[in-house]
């Protein structure tokens, strides 16, 4: 009998032990709103704006600097790549109240030129939120007149300093102007004859030939906006517009600006120093 009461017993403090340990456990779970409205994530996304030091660990840039600066605007666009890639995206500007406020016109501080690839969103890989790009979207940032003139309304129009063409990893387009397949259907020949020059001018250069392809046609790609008359050759040129290239790898999420679309700009009255994280 003593026996059966010492087994109770020590049942009964293995449960009392086993209930304080399932109650410590949960009390250490994080814990997630998953009823946090919009505007609420908007309200706390403009607190920390006045956090020093989270601003710092999240590379912001004002986005007023942001469209009254190409180069800050750039800046802008790493910062957001950066949290992007580590899984830290902070999802700007999509509350009701940024939405409803754009209906009343919109002021983009960067336009991306880029591929109409699926997994190229602008907006997600650089953290970015609604009515801050301003985007045109072809097989391979293959452009036309549509393509020229849109590029020319941003910039006359909405005030938009920053041109960025954007190429990415693994482009379909630019792997068909490499292997220049046969009798390519309806009008994908387009695309093939507008990419072979940069195809042509890496051929039997060391390293991937698609990949190597894909950075030249974007340089290409700047060196064409740069030059195309009348006003982007003139806004460039007088150092009011900036056009730069850089290529997206769709297996790490990093935007990397090519150094080759960094060099020799033309002079300026905006600042370049860096203000990340200001």
């Amino acid at each position: 009998m003593k026996t059966l009461q010492t087994k109770n017993t020590l049942l009964l403090i293995c449960a009392i032990f086993l209930a304080s340990l399932q109650t410590a456990c949960a009390q250490t779970q994080p814990t997630t709103n998953t009823n946090i409205t919009p505007q609420q994530q908007a309200d706390n996304l403009k607190k920390n704006m006045q956090n020093p030091q989270w601003r710092k660990d999240n590379y912001i840039v004002n986005r007023d600097s942001a469209f009254a600066n190409p180069y800050y605007a750039m800046q802008k666009l790493r910062g957001g790549n950066q949290r992007f890639q580590q899984g830290r995206s902070i999802h700007p500007r999509q509350d009701p109240g940024v939405i409803k406020s754009l209906s009343d016109g919109q002021t983009p501080f960067g336009i991306i030129v880029g591929c109409s690839d699926s997994r190229v969103s602008s907006e997600a890989l650089f953290d970015q939120g609604f009515g801050d790009l301003f985007v045109a979207r072809t097989a391979g940032q293959v452009m036309a007149q549509a393509t020229y003139a849109s590029i020319e309304y941003a910039y006359l129009n909405l005030n938009t300093k920053l041109i960025v063409v954007l190429g990415h990893t693994s482009c379909g387009a630019v792997s068909a102007a490499v292997s220049l397949p046969e009798a390519p259907p309806g009008h994908i020949v387009t695309l093939i004859n507008a990419i072979k020059p940069a195809a042509t001018a890496v051929s039997g250069k060391t390293g991937n030939q698609i990949e190597n392809a894909v950075r030249q046609n974007v340089i290409n790609q700047v060196n064409e906006l740069r030059q195309l008359e009348s006003v982007l050759s003139r806004g460039y040129d007088s150092g009011d517009l900036l056009i730069v290239g850089a290529v997206y790898d769709l297996a790490t999420g990093k935007v990397e600006f090519l150094e080759e679309t960094l060099q020799d700009f033309p002079p300026t009255n905006y600042g370049t120093e860096d203000i990340t994280g200001r």
